[in-house]
């Protein structure tokens, strides 16, 4: 088919109708970008005979050496269906784990997917991950069932092999989706129930297959949503096609041929009727008898026994025209790729599914919309007016001038210049050759004058020829050229609703952006101030302005220049890198909210620390790094308080990229790149009842590390501290978590962190914050489910959930701090969300605890890492007053000590220290006093307040932090290390070779099933990330490129050696000698931090202080 021109598309882009916006997503190395490659050489773009060899959507170098796609390409397709034309907006997405976050920019942007599997490999860990992404984004699939010919030439299996194990595959796949169906429509029954007050008789029955069938979550042949294929061969089908073939040679129904082709059917050839049950009469099924057995027989005629007669006849038979240089070409494999791609052409097949089955713009469903235009904190029915109304311009997808502009940006895409249209060489017109010509001749008339003057010597002729070529160059001045970029910084987005134009002023709004507060301001009459760049912005603004300069198409390696692009088009927009980092919202009114948040499947968790090699290229560094953060979707870039400048990063081959891109593309400097800084947590556990050697602990003795005297140590655990002032006495006792709760905590983190906002809220005087039914409901449902935990979990977690004053690290983090001082009863977390709020009576200081909690959590004493599965509780908390002195803090409180702190019972708190909210907001900062009498003071002894209420603040903060740290010390310490999940398939010849790879890095095979009709194992292992580097690598060179290993972070894992062991019994003396310097894991890893970060190591320097001796003989 004739390529897409600019006119042809302008004209398919008017009609919403017409489009489909769709995404290819698989596993890695399970055939996307070939089967891409298939669709665009329908075009013409390529030729045919070079798709699946040329991947024309990898445009990287990178990409093209490792034979993997890491990065969304998108292009523009025409297919002409039933006599209509069809603009097909493709994305290609990665299939590696590293780069899953560049298949949530693609999936957000699209309508449809195409989703291919690999029959030989099966549903392997991406395909879960990229149907969980496609689901949650409400988004239609189809599937492609990839490579079939390996089942023909590789797995060796017969018609009726092949059938079941096609079948299996299906299962497995339709598994995944019922799964993720279920588990949606049990959380919308439970929300049901909560609003029904409890009613059971009112819940929605989510068994019911009516939503399923509505849905079409699950993918059958006889529905059509489900190809098989070969996309390296060329060729493909659906049911459809074969039902079309054989309705006119049978004389059976299509429709009933369509629906009874795939199953348990046969033919009976008697009475010429279909009859079911073909398993049990040991018949051969139709889709064996009729598609498969004819496949098979093209297969071994034209590839396996190269019989050249029988080749002829089934050309002649099918009514092809093959080309006679590939039909005596000595490469089976040409042969049967022409006579297939020209049999059952793979890219008519897809398309054809694509355009039948995928919905359009116009189908955008409202449940779709709601999730786009609200995070999850807030509901639809919160937003404004005027906001909620944009709702029907999503449905309608209108490009009419009255509707918004609503623009998607989903990511910032890097696009060399020489790439852009108006840099591309185009040809030349008559006029223009004909100019050139004239010109050509007169200078060769004047050189030959020149020559006939013979009034110049040659010396001189050089010397004008050489300025002559020098002219130009005082044009382009040496230094702006070293500052330009040789790439500029395109938008990767979507068209929502209206008509962007070139020259249109837009908004581009941030993550932040709240419609209803800019309502607010345009009701009081506050100006709206017009930015023009991200760095403008100040902390409470998230809106620029910006007048759109350029527009594109995405056409694989190439870009199209338009004036102006419609509604439901994928478009790329120019001149937003300075209004965009990641991603945005551009819209022409400033009531559009700002987008939800993309989905990221992987987090990034390897991280590396980044040096120029010379010292004066560390602004360029600098700037490299700003535009690495805003090309990548999912890298993130911070410096830390060492002054490090680190990048993290999902994963090696990630890692990898971005230091290649770093080095040639955005810094364009020599790098120096730490090793992987991995991260640890810290954490406590029960004290050991066997010791290294496995023999029973008699008294549980352990070994405290102390930094200070004995006399604060009450117990293993409980600790009492002082602040320098003597005015404060805590006591604080530190216990190991459940590792259930623990978990629990980690899962919720998002709902936690929402308490924390709501709160905040509250705190600041902000009652307005509607929060979505939904989001209180789980809150309570995470608290009831906390109680549940902390019942079954010992005598002393009772009542533990009304206590919790406090989560960390960041409000957020899997630690929990308990309040358990007496007469202390203060607020729980869970108020943000009771119907009935309490009044909030805070002691003085109150924050101070906390702060010194969140501290303490964020670094452990090990080596400075955060602290995971630590429950602190405070069980006492006295003021005592100083009998010898008066400090500045009681100077100033002097009115108030006495009511607030008798020394008769300095364990007594009276409601005079109750504060409001604002007053306990403003005392974390420590600006203001935090009781009443404070404000009754005379001007002049406010600057002294202030400076005494920091002073005892700062001291409380410390206070708190040394005992959190002193208490966690006094138990058995551990360190903990992340986990990758690694899934590899692998022949059984290379089985041992993989788990002796494994066994020298640390990890374990966790489950190793054999794949049904293969000689292949699915393995499962765990492996600690700090072990991973260089793990790929050395797998495929001892397995000789037969296994490669998938990597995904799954878990925190304890482990389990003390870092301060010494052997202490006299079996442990015998077993690991007196030094005991055996290789300690634990100490090791802990020593590698400590250095990293500066901190004191305790080792020896010199191990072994013998005298030398070299391998001479000594004499």
């Amino acid at each position: 088919m004739k390529g897409a021109t600019p006119e042809l598309l302008s004209l398919l882009q008017r009609k919403p109708e017409n489009i489909r916006n769709i995404c290819i997503l698989a596993h890695v190395d399970h055939g996307k970008t070939t089967l891409a490659d298939a669709l665009v050489a329908s075009n013409g773009i390529i030729s045919q005979r070079m798709a699946g060899k040329l991947r024309y959507m990898d445009s990287r170098e990178d990409e093209q050496l490792r034979g993997i796609t890491m990065k969304s390409s998108a292009i523009s397709l025409i297919y002409n269906y039933k006599n209509e034309e069809y603009l097909i907006n493709l994305i290609d997405s990665p299939g590696h784990v590293d780069f899953s976050s560049e298949v949530s920019t693609a999936v957000r942007l699209c309508e449809g997917a195409v989703v291919v599997v690999d029959v030989v490999e099966g549903v392997c860990p991406q395909t879960h991950a990229v149907l969980r992404q496609a689901f949650l984004e409400n988004i239609k699939p189809v599937l492609v069932l990839n490579k079939i010919d390996r089942l023909i030439v590789e797995m060796k299996m017969e018609p009726m092999e092949a059938f079941y194990h096609l079948q299996q595959i299906l299962e497995q796949v339709n598994l995944v989706t019922n799964e993720l169906f279920t588990v949606e429509a049990m959380e919308k029954s439970a929300v049901d129930v909560d609003g029904d007050n409890g009613d059971l008789s009112q819940m929605h029955d989510w068994t019911n297959l009516e939503d399923e069938e509505n849905r079409n979550i699950y993918f059958s042949p006889d529905q059509g949503n489900v190809i098989f294929a070969s996309a390296y061969d060329g060729w493909g089908f659906s049911i459809q096609d074969f039902a079309v073939l054989y309705a006119s040679k049978l004389g059976i129904n299509q429709e009933v041929l369509q629906r009874t082709l795939w199953g348990d059917f046969f033919l009976n050839t008697k009475t010429k009727r279909i009859m079911k049950g073909a398993q049990i009469k040991a018949k051969k099924p139709l889709f064996v008898q009729f598609v498969l057995d004819n496949l098979w027989s093209v297969y071994d005629s034209i590839f396996i026994r190269r019989d050249k007669e029988k080749t002829e006849k089934i050309v002649t038979s099918l009514g092809l025209k093959i080309p006679p240089r590939d039909m005596r070409h000595s490469d089976g494999r040409v042969q049967l790729q022409a006579v297939c791609s020209q049999w059952l052409p793979v890219s008519s097949a897809v398309l054809r599914v694509v355009v039948s089955k995928l919905p359009s713009p116009l189908a955008l469903s409202e449940e779709r919309v709601e999730k786009l235009m609200c995070s999850q904190m807030r509901k639809f029915d919160s937003l404004p007016a005027e906001t909620q109304g944009l709702k029907q311009s999503f449905l309608n997808c209108s490009a009419s001038e009255e509707s918004p502009v609503i623009v998607f940006v989903s990511k910032m895409l890097p696009v060399d210049k020489k790439m852009l249209p108006q840099n591309k060489q185009r040809p030349l017109t008559e006029a223009e050759i004909a100019e050139r010509r004239r010109k050509a001749k007169e200078k060769m008339a004047e050189r030959a004058a020149a020559r006939n003057q013979e009034q110049t010597t040659e010396a001189a002729t050089q010397e004008g020829d050489t300025n002559e070529a020098l002219n130009p160059l005082p044009e382009d001045d040496p230094e702006n050229k070293e500052k330009e970029t040789d790439f500029v910084f395109v938008a990767f987005a979507r068209v929502f609703s209206g008509t962007i134009r070139k020259g249109q002023k837009l908004y581009v709004l941030g993550p932040k952006h709240d419609p209803a507060l800019i309502s607010k301001k345009i009701q009081s009459g506050e100006e709206i101030k017009e930015v023009n760049s991200i760095q403008e912005l100040s902390h409470d603004d998230h809106v620029t302005c910006v007048t759109i300069k350029e527009l594109f198409v995405f056409m694989g390696r190439e870009l199209e220049g338009m004036d102006h692009i419609p509604a439901g088009n994928i478009l790329g927009i120019g001149g937003l890198e300075d209004h965009i980092l990641k991603s945005a919202t551009v819209s022409s009114t400033l009531m559009c909210p700002a987008f939800c948040d993309l989905y990221f499947d992987a987090a990034p968790i390897v991280r590396v620390a980044i040096e120029p090699s010379h010292t004066r290229d560390m602004q360029n560094l600098v700037e490299g790094l700003r535009l690495l953060n805003q090309a990548d979707p999912c890298v993130q870039v911070l410096v830390q308080e060492t002054g490090e400048h680190v990048i993290i990063t999902a994963g090696e081959v990630h890692l990898q990229r971005c230091v290649d891109d770093l080095r040639e593309r955005y810094a364009k400097i020599d790098i120096n790149v730490s090793s992987p800084i991995v991260p640890f947590r810290e954490t406590i556990v029960p004290p050991p009842k066997t010791d290294m050697v496995n023999e029973t602990i008699s008294d549980q003795r352990q070994v405290i590390k102390k930094d200070t005297e004995d006399d604060e140590i009450i117990e293993p655990g409980l600790v009492e501290v002082n602040t320098i002032n003597g005015r404060c006495t805590l006591r604080i006792r530190a216990v190991p978590l459940p590792e259930n709760i623990t978990q629990l905590l980690e899962e919720n983190q998002n709902l936690i962190k929402t308490m924390s906002q709501i709160s905040k809220a509250h705190g600041k005087g902000r009652g307005g914050l509607e929060v979505q039914q939904s989001v209180i409901d789980s809150i309570r449902e995470f608290r009831c489910q906390l109680c549940k935990v902390f019942k079954t979990s010992g005598r002393i977690w009772r009542d533990a959930e009304n206590q919790i004053w406090s989560f960390g690290p960041k409000r957020v983090g899997p630690n929990v701090l308990l309040n358990r001082v007496r007469g202390y009863d203060r607020a729980n977390v869970w108020n943000c969300v009771e119907q009935k709020q309490w009044e909030l009576k805070l002691r003085q200081y109150d924050n101070s605890i906390i702060s010194g909690f969140q501290i303490a959590t964020l670094a452990g004493p090990l080596c400075e890492e955060p602290l995971r599965g630590v429950c602190f509780i405070i069980e006492e908390w006295n003021y005592i007053r100083s009998s010898h002195s008066i400090s500045l803090d009681e100077e100033v409180h002097k009115g108030e000590v006495t009511e607030i702190n008798s020394c008769d019972n300095p364990t007594s708190v009276s409601q005079a220290e109750t504060v409001s909210p604002i007053q306990s907001e403003t005392d974390r900062d420590g600006s203001e006093s935090e009781t009443e009498s404070s404000d009754s003071e005379i001007e002049p002894s406010q600057p002294r307040q202030k400076e005494g209420h920091s002073h005892m603040s700062g001291q409380l903060i410390y206070c708190v932090k040394e005992g959190c740290r002193k208490a966690f010390q006094t138990r058995p310490q551990r360190l903990m290390v992340a986990m990758y999940k690694c899934n590899i398939q692998a022949t059984a010849e290379v089985l041992g070779k993989l788990c002796g790879v494994l066994g020298k890095r640390f990890g374990r095979v966790i489950e190793d099933t054999m794949m049904e009709g293969s000689q292949n194992f699915n393995i499962k292992a765990v492996l600690p990330v700090v072990e991973s580097f260089g793990f790929a690598e050395d797998v495929r060179k001892k397995t000789s490129g037969l296994a490669s290993p998938q990597l995904v972070f799954s878990h925190w894992e304890v482990l389990d050696v003390d870092p301060f062991w010494v052997p202490t019994t006299e079996e442990e003396y015998t077993h690991f000698g007196e030094k005991a310097d055996s290789d300690n894991r634990a100490r090791h890893y802990m020593n590698q931090v400590r250095k990293r970060k500066g901190l004191k190591v305790d080792e020896k320097i010199v191990e072994h202080a013998e005298k030398q001796r070299t391998l001479t003989k000594m004499k």
